[in-house]
């Protein structure tokens, strides 16, 4: 443990940030995995009750990747990228089944 009042302070800042980037992080990935079960839900059975999960759960991953930006926990580019792959999944889904 730091002996220097500063580095004290720093250690529990950096314990306090990580926990909180951590909770955004969790986040962030499960709410991409309700998602990709959703799509997969509706690719198999295709109807408005599963296209409205779908949307109802990518607004909820997207706007959780935007928060998560927006605090600092993930990078511009890594946010966009995320929000990306998220909306690649459901093109594919729609071209196969078109």
């Amino acid at each position: 443990m730091a002996n220097i009042k500063s580095a004290i302070k720093r250690v529990k800042v950096a314990e306090r940030n990580r926990l909180r980037n951590k909770t955004y992080k969790s986040a962030v990935k499960t709410l991409t995995r309700n998602y990709i079960a959703a799509v997969e839900a509706h690719a198999a059975s295709p109807s408005p009750e599963t296209e409205a999960a779908v949307k109802s759960s990518m607004s909820a991953a997207v706007s959780k990747i935007d928060k998560a930006v927006k605090r600092g926990v993930l990078h511009t580019n890594n946010g966009a990228r995320k929000k990306s792959r998220i909306a690649k999944i459901l093109k594919q889904v729609e071209g196969a089944s078109a």
